[in-house]
């Protein structure tokens, strides 16, 4: 589903012809290959960092029905925005929306990491952070860990949270998964000396 049209009840507009010939060109990068394996998505970052405006058919790429693809585009966004997180901001609504649906856990934990770099409204922080911490309860440790990045990331844009996401994380710092106490450990050095979360 087009990013742009997510639940909203219309039908996807007709893509431009050269939009369309990049997203597949995007996507043919993606495809294929171990699909436990990244694939191409190094490559598709580095696109994507050289030409900016490829990210929206990258994004575009994170609604793809192959399963592979999404991750591997999602990995390849997280890398490009670390540093571009300029790139995201047209995406901003898409994001959050993509937050709200996303299940497969390689998706997650990109966005975890993703949507903390977007310039959010307190009640966008507040929002991110709750379905964050719904992700506290995801089965999978590499998603819980990211989610707690995401939480002190959030929480440095946003003080209010500052001290719920303190509580959150001096308690799975004691009992989460060892690398979710790892984590925990330094994101409460971080916050605690108004720093904000890790990087």
């Amino acid at each position: 589903m087009p990013y742009g049209m997510m639940r909203n009840g219309l039908q996807p507009a007709p893509a431009r012809r050269g939009a369309q010939e990049m997203v597949e060109s995007i996507r043919k990068m993606l495809a294929g290959g171990d699909r436990r394996s990244i694939g191409r998505a190094d490559e598709v970052a580095e696109l994507v960092r050289r030409q900016p405006k490829k990210a929206s058919a990258l994004v575009e790429c994170l609604w793809d029905s192959d399963g592979a693809v999404v991750a591997r585009a999602a990995n390849a966004l997280e890398k490009a925005s670390r540093e571009l997180p300029a790139i995201l901001a047209p995406y901003t609504q898409a994001l959050l929306g993509l937050m709200l649906e996303a299940e497969r856990k390689e998706l997650r934990w990109q966005l975890a990491l993703m949507v903390p770099r977007l310039q959010l409204t307190a009640g966008e922080c507040a929002r991110s952070a709750q379905v964050l911490e719904g992700w506290l309860e995801d089965t999978s440790s590499i998603v819980k860990t990211f989610a707690m990045q995401g939480l002190a990331d959030l929480a440095r844009q946003d003080a209010s949270l500052r001290p719920r996401v303190l509580d959150m994380l001096r308690t799975l710092s004691r009992s989460g998964t060892p690398a979710m106490r790892a984590r925990g450990r330094i994101l409460l050095a971080k916050l605690e000396r108004g720093r904000g979360g890790l990087r």
